[in-house]
């Protein structure tokens, strides 16, 4: 077996955000999803956060995947108050880690089809242009950054097009990002190859990992794969429970095929960030936590 990755390197993240929240008690119907609890329940957006380093997550996602000026405008709410939301996500998440003791923060920053809030994420090509969706993106990464986090999270992007123009939107910014595609097997959801999309961030330097997020976890091993041929970065799998988003009922449907157990095929794919997205609650974080420390000590693993 290859040496990599090494064990020490391997990092557990959390898991979905928005379903533990939904779990306290909170309504997330509205358009702006878990944004919305950066006014209106920021200490719910804390707890939820503390529950997942507790479970023995090593960095937390913040709540910003679905915030954006666009979308604050929509209810109401102006751009210097939307900055000052998306400031606070990662001010809540830091909180949340020194409660427990320590961990570090990834500021999301979710696709442009999250702000429509129509599932349109997991289709891509929106009709913009890149020099668009650039226009989209750098505002609010450059809010996100100066607010302190350990790195950008530019998560569930479903086409090459959106890696590109987030890619772009970095220039200027000292914070270190990672760079995740939602997949359909060995493709993005809007088609392309995998190779095409991972080569894109291959010789850029401030883009420290590579990845998949929010697909089915059966999808995870080969895409693992992919794009730690095409990068040699560090890579990163955190998929959702298996269930697919139902846009018009606005629910999940089908079965869960998410399983702790798998995570060390991922593992084994070359991935050294691993975690769960939307439906994998603080019990799974838990048990891959278990999962990932007892494969640092076995002796027989990694080599």
């Amino acid at each position: 077996m290859a040496a990599y990755p090494e064990r020490v390197d391997l990092q557990v993240l959390d898991g979905g955000l928005a379903t533990e929240l939904e779990a306290r008690g909170c309504d997330l119907s509205d358009g702006l999803w878990s944004a919305r609890l950066l006014a209106d329940a920021p200490g719910e957006i804390v707890a939820a956060h503390e529950t997942f380093f507790r479970a023995g997550a090593d960095l937390a996602i913040t709540a910003s995947y679905q915030a954006s000026a666009e979308g604050f405008a929509a209810r109401g709410i102006g751009r210097a108050e939307a900055e000052r939301l998306l400031a606070r996500s990662v001010e809540l998440a830091r909180e949340a880690a020194d409660r427990a003791g320590g961990g570090r923060v990834a500021a999301s920053v979710g696709p442009y089809g999250a702000v429509l809030a129509d599932g349109s994420e997991y289709r891509g090509r929106y009709g913009l242009s890149i020099g668009e969706l650039v226009e989209f993106h750098r505002r609010r990464i450059g809010t996100l950054a100066a607010a302190g986090p350990d790195l950008i999270a530019l998560e569930t992007v479903p086409d090459v097009d959106e890696a590109v123009a987030e890619l772009e939107a970095l220039d200027g910014i000292d914070v270190p990002a990672w760079l995740s595609y939602t997949v359909e097997g060995e493709r993005t959801r809007a088609g392309q190859p995998l190779e095409e999309a991972f080569a894109v961030a291959a010789g850029d330097e401030r883009v420290v990992a590579v990845g998949v997020n929010c697909c089915a976890p059966e999808d995870v091993p080969g895409a693992v794969g992919i794009a730690h041929a095409v990068t040699g970065k560090p890579v990163i799998a955190y998929p959702n429970s298996g269930h697919g988003w139902d846009a018009a009922a606005r629910q999940w449907a089908g079965r869960a095929t998410f399983s702790p157990d798998e995570v060390i095929s991922w593992i084994e794919a070359g991935a050294r960030l691993v975690g769960g997205c939307c439906r994998v609650r603080p019990a799974e974080i838990a048990e891959i936590t278990r999962i990932v420390r007892d494969y640092r000590s076995s002796p027989d693993r990694g080599h």
